[in-house]
């Protein structure tokens, strides 16, 4: 029988089992660590209120100042005037909320001045066509009225394709309250293939 021997001496040995712990705590460190970054990256996904970015809310008072920054000391790029308008909250610095309109501008406003309360849009990119608002989830279905581009809408619930809304006329027409359905791809206000109620 032969005996191994290391040709290392014993202090030499000790080195590398050492050496090799040492590197296991470093690999661990390593996965913690990108670990962590994967946690973090998930919540910017989501922003400092949990909640998923972009989306849709309305702004819930008037009038609001949209600023050009997150902030107070931010001059103000425009202001709303009616409550309710439809926004898209594409980004969030602590209690400010940055949302694009439908126009595609951005600016900032601060989450009290908004609501979870969803409403949109009826197709604003036409011109000059009326967009029917039909009694049910059928192009070929009953028209229960017209709205023109940009019509807004209070949107209840969504299946994917379809929307139901009520579209509420003008008060100095003698307002009148219209519910139906939309399609999904007619709105501003609500993601294609988005589904609640």
């Amino acid at each position: 029988m032969f005996e191994r021997h290391s040709s290392l001496p014993p202090a030499r040995r000790l080195l590398r089992r050492e050496e090799a712990a040492v590197l296991r705590v470093l690999l661990l460190i390593s996965l913690l660590l990108v670990l962590g970054l994967t946690a973090t990256f998930a919540l910017a996904a989501e922003g400092p209120s949990g909640l998923p970015l972009p989306r849709f809310a309305t702004t819930r008072s008037t009038p609001i100042n949209v600023r050009v920054g997150p902030g107070i000391k931010y001059g103000v790029a425009w202001v709303y005037v009616k409550a309710g308008t439809p926004v898209e909250i594409v980004q969030e610095f602590d209690t400010w909320r940055k949302i694009r309109d439908y126009d595609g501008s951005e600016g900032w406003v601060h989450q009290n001045l908004l609501s979870g309360k969803r409403a949109g849009l009826a197709a604003p990119w036409r011109s000059g066509e009326q967009i029917p608002l039909l009694t049910g989830r059928n192009p070929d279905g009953g028209v229960r009225a017209y709205l023109g581009p940009g019509f807004r809408v209070d949107i209840f619930k969504c299946d994917g394709a379809w929307c139901e809304v009520s579209a509420t006329s003008r008060p100095e027409s003698g307002a009148s309250t219209y519910s139906g359905y939309l399609p999904q791809s007619e709105l501003w206000g609500v993601y294609q293939g988005e589904a609640f109620n």
